[in-house]
């Protein structure tokens, strides 16, 4: 058969290693598509989930800033913002689990006024064919929300506790936030290093282990996708496998009945034009409408120990300013940076922070206390390839969001100041929640997927990460993401178009 682009014939054949064909084949194994193929694979599907970094576990977990970086991180990426006059620097997590391995695990709910944007940015529409709502999202973050054990954290460290006086001097609340932790977390504040003791939930420990552990899984780390395998049938383009690289550098094809894409908002439009998509008729929507969520850490120096590294980082959150018309911006409270990063990013008013004036502030650490302070902003990046298939990552920051981003630093700073802060510290601007870029809605001509989260022009391709997220939303994206993936997996594994093969569902019950 031909395939959309050449011939699939020409693709490496079984010297090269060709796999047999699987129910499902899902690229990535983060907050999508973790949760898609672990609840697929529990559901007797047979599912192949290809993950490019290694599988590491609580066991390889040390607390080791720099080891963490390396083994779990994806290498440093930055975006160009304003042709690169400012570089926002991107952390995402390149190992089994994503970014919520390495994430701080907080879990909020999208607010009503995040959903209104995503139905006016691209016509999406819930199941009663009105406006997207989070009745829409309920149940799934029900089932989410039980799997992971979310709670609420109010077990605050002084370094918290410390912060609640200069947040009310601002008449801001300080409210507890929901993660997922389990009580065996120790507060150590490695998460983003991995969680040692598995106390901190992520796809991974809670999705992929029962059904892999059990055989119900077939789980490959280290084979990052190379391209979607795309064939013209009866003249709809429809995707029937993905090409890869497997651990030795072999290349491998898998062939598939449906193909799900999750391997983050920068990666995923990355390998749908690498796969030739950008052509097709909503290809100019791949890599489009890009949320950065950019964020600063604030940090002062108080005269007692704070402690700060040696916390849940994310315990307390302030959400007055939570909405567009509030300020577009939440206060996220407390933690600072580990040794390196702290040391490597801070600026001062009087410009970064080096020489005698580092070594000055690092020797008293501990004693700095920190917030973090993140933006909702207004999806202007853009995700893009060259002709060498090197990544392109751009943007620019409107008037409107660079108010946002600067009122939201000067609250910080004053927060800290009531507090009792003496000196004040700040990071550059940085991303860890990145949505957009495959944007998820009714009209064609302004999203990519729809509303099943189904390629507008390629048949059995679906999209199951923050990639479909219409419009940045004000909180923390991991459990919305996952919410979303839980309703993908219901829609797949009820499979109304037919497109699963066999009946290995039943076969398997």
């Amino acid at each position: 058969m031909t395939s959309y682009w050449g011939s699939v014939s020409s693709a490496p054949g079984p010297a090269a290693g060709t796999s047999p064909s699987a129910d499902v084949v899902v690229v990535g194994s983060g907050a999508g598509g973790g949760v898609i193929a672990g609840e697929l694979a529990s559901r007797g599907r047979d599912v192949v989930l290809l993950e490019a970094g290694p599988h590491r576990t609580a066991a390889d977990f040390s607390r080791w800033e720099a080891h963490g970086m390396h083994d779990l991180w994806w290498p440093t990426r930055f975006a160009a913002i304003d042709g690169g006059a400012e570089m926002v620097f991107i952390i995402g997590g390149r190992c089994v689990g994503g970014t919520t391995t390495i994430n701080t695990k907080v879990a909020l709910r999208a607010h009503d006024a995040d959903f209104a944007k995503w139905s006016a940015a691209a016509g999406l529409r819930g199941a009663d064919g009105g406006p997207f709502t989070i009745a829409d999202l309920a149940a799934h973050y029900d089932r989410v929300e039980q799997r992971l054990g979310v709670r609420e954290r109010r077990d605050w460290s002084p370094a918290v506790r410390n912060l609640v006086p200069g947040f009310e001097a601002l008449g801001l609340e300080l409210e507890a936030s929901h993660a997922y932790t389990d009580y065996n977390c120790m507060q150590c504040g490695s998460c983003i290093q991995g969680c040692p003791t598995n106390s901190g939930k992520n796809t991974m420990n809670v999705y992929i282990h029962p059904p892999w552990k059990e055989g119900r899984l077939d789980l490959r780390a280290e084979c990052p996708a190379n391209r979607i395998l795309i064939e013209d049938r009866d003249g709809v383009p429809t995707a029937v496998g993905v090409e890869y690289t497997d651990p030795e550098g072999q290349v491998r094809t898998i062939a598939a009945d449906v193909v799900v894409v999750a391997g983050g908002a920068l990666n995923t439009p990355q390998l749908m034009l690498r796969s030739g998509m950008g052509s097709l008729p909503s290809g100019h929507q791949i890599g489009r409408n890009v949320g950065w969520h950019p964020v600063r850490l604030v940090c002062g120096l108080f005269d007692e120990v704070q402690d700060a590294h040696m916390i849940f980082p994310i315990m307390a959150h302030s959400t007055n300013n939570q909405t567009d018309e509030q300020g577009g911006y939440m206060l996220e409270a407390a933690t600072v940076q580990d040794p390196i990063g702290f040391a490597s990013g801070m600026t001062d008013e009087d410009g970064p922070v080096w020489g005698q004036r580092l070594v000055d502030r690092m020797k008293r650490y501990r004693y700095w206390g920190g917030v973090l302070a993140m933006v909702t902003d207004d999806n202007h990046g853009q995700v893009a390839i060259d002709a060498d298939g090197n990544e392109q990552i751009t943007g620019f920051f409107s008037e409107v969001e660079r108010k946002r981003l600067d009122d939201a630093l000067e609250m910080s700073k004053k927060v800290l100041a009531a507090a009792g802060a003496t000196e004040l510290v700040w990071s550059g601007i940085s991303c860890t929640h990145v949505q957009g870029s495959v944007r998820m809605g009714a009209d064609p001509a302004r999203s990519a997927v729809d509303g099943n989260a189904e390629s507008h022009d390629v048949k059995r391709l679906f999209v199951g990460d923050g990639s479909v997220i219409p419009t940045t939303i004000s909180v923390n994206p991991s459990l919305t993401i996952m919410a979303m993936a839980d309703r993908l997996a219901d829609h797949i594994d009820a499979d109304a178009s037919g497109y699963l093969s066999g009946n290995r569902a039943a076969a398997a019950a």
